[in-house]
């Protein structure tokens, strides 16, 4: 199978790369600059030049291959509704160039557009984009389904490893930075997370399988109270570890305030039973260690 990846230089693009190249797969990688472009034939696979901006080259990308994978999105959160509407553009191009080929098309989302007082499903839906932007994704996702497009939808937690440039180096940058680790009142909500090397076999299972189920949840641990990551960061940094409230949470940890909150409890069963899915790379805990992240 032929598989045009977006994101193919990316955290998670390029450990779909390696899993898709591992499993016999020929992988095609988009990619925006000479430097990417390296690093994706340095895993064996082909790039393909071209960005987010240029929906023309990517229905052309799209069109010469045997399914898709979609990781590639604008993490610049200055302008985070504007590259979630352009999100939405990006899948429909994609999906225009699938239509009625059977196809499969995989969009990348996110667990923590999901919300609800009880575990959550790979069933459950997030509410509107006009409240939640980034659900544009997967509204995106449906749209193409509506149009004859074998679309899916994989929904991230914090996905950790090495090199990671994400949630959890945030964090550390900031306990860095105030001399304090901190969590938020008790510190029981939960953050679920996978690493990027399992998350990557979840994209492979549902391009060669293309099973009935259209959602899914790449989490390998369900639910990590936030006060254990604050803890074992304050360890391995040698400073004070307490609970902000209010205000002074908010000048803690700043913008960054509302993740360091956030709670998801989801489920991943209907992941593991559909695909066979089985994580076996450590937990998030487990390389909060010098080496991966210190």
């Amino acid at each position: 199978m032929r598989v045009f990846v977006t994101g193919a230089s990316g955290f998670v693009g390029s450990a779909i790369v390696q899993q898709l190249l591992q499993a016999g797969h020929q992988v095609l990688g988009l990619v925006r600059s000479d430097k990417g472009a390296e690093a994706v034939t340095n895993l064996g696979a082909e790039p393909y030049r071209g960005d987010l901006d240029d929906l023309e080259s990517l229905q052309k990308g799209a069109a010469q291959c045997d399914a898709v994978i979609h990781t590639a999105f604008n993490h610049d959160f200055s302008r985070y509704k504007d590259n979630c509407d352009n999100d939405y553009q990006v899948i429909l191009a994609m999906g225009k160039a699938l239509a009625g080929t059977n196809k499969p098309l995989v969009v990348t989302s996110g667990v923590g557009l999901l919300h609800a007082d009880r575990l959550l499903t790979e069933n459950d839906k997030p509410a509107s984009s006009s409240a939640i932007p980034r659900a544009a994704s997967e509204e995106a996702a449906i749209a193409v389904a509506e149009q004859g497009v074998n679309s899916y939808i994989v929904r991230l937690p914090i996905v950790h490893g090495p090199n990671d440039h994400g949630f959890i180096p945030i964090v550390i940058g900031i306990t860095k930075d105030k001399g304090i680790s901190a969590y938020i009142g008790e510190g029981n909500n939960t953050w679920s997370g996978v690493h990027r090397l399992d998350a990557a076999v979840v994209y492979r299972l549902i391009v060669e399988q293309q099973p009935a189920q259209k959602a899914f949840h790449a989490v390998a641990e369900a639910g990590i109270p936030f006060k254990q990551i604050a803890t074992v960061i304050a360890k391995e940094l040698q400073v004070p570890v307490t609970s902000k409230e209010g205000a002074d949470a908010e000048a803690h940890f700043g913008w960054f305030k509302h993740f360091a909150a956030m709670g998801v409890p989801v489920s991943s069963e209907l992941t593991r039973t559909t695909l066979g899915w089985k994580p076996v790379q450590p937990g998030m805990l487990e390389e909060l260690v010098p080496g991966v992240y210190f």
